[in-house]
């Protein structure tokens, strides 16, 4: 089995790459989505949020918009935080390894890998890229992004020329959808995961 990490700075073009891959056959672990579905109502981080960040906790489940707003700008809130998602969010990565066991290649999408030193984890790693200023427009056309929390996601991750430098593939997403699709299968090939032309 072939382990691949997705990674990419915000609003580089990680979910729809990462859909592109499963398109092809390949299971996907979206980190982001498992510490929603962790934070959601009924999610098993919810009480021990709540207990270091009392009142992050609407209707049953984590105010994402609240929670980021507390720790945002403090390193140790944040480190807190983190102290209390990652340990979580590696024991379901574990789970979806064992069961996809089976599978060919598994695609992990974790926006921080090389922020959090997670990179020695996987065979191959592949970065998603596009020009500064489209993704900033991108990131700026979110609901409730505002230039600020921009800045401050940015500056907690590692600048994307460092991050493109420590790949093993770079995919470009700054021209057109069919472009990424070509890159993405470029990559199936050269990983054995589809046949060449």
């Amino acid at each position: 089995m072939i382990r691949i990490a997705l990674t990419g700075s915000i609003g580089m073009g990680k979910s729809a790459v990462a859909k592109m891959f499963e398109l092809a056959g390949v299971p996907v672990f979206d980190a982001d989505a498992e510490v929603r579905r962790l934070q959601a109502p009924g999610g098993a981080l919810v009480e021990a949020i709540e207990r270091r960040f009392p009142g992050s906790v609407h209707d049953g489940g984590v105010n994402r918009d609240a929670l980021s707003a507390r720790v945002i700008g403090k390193p140790e809130d944040l480190d807190a935080l983190e102290a209390i998602v990652h340990p979580a969010v590696r024991q379901a990565r574990e789970r979806f390894i064992a069961d996809h066991a089976d599978a060919p290649a598994l695609l992990f999408e974790i926006p921080l890998l090389f922020e959090t030193g997670g990179e020695s984890a996987f065979d191959k790693v592949i970065v998603v890229s596009a020009p500064a200023e489209m993704q900033r427009e991108r990131v700026l056309s979110r609901p409730g992004m505002t230039e600020d929390k921009l800045d401050s996601i940015l500056a907690r991750q590692m600048p994307d020329a460092d991050k493109r430098s420590r790949a093993d593939f770079v995919i470009g997403t700054g021209g057109s959808l069919a472009e990424t699709e070509r890159q993405v299968e470029h990559i199936l090939t050269c990983l054995g995961l589809v046949a060449g032309e």
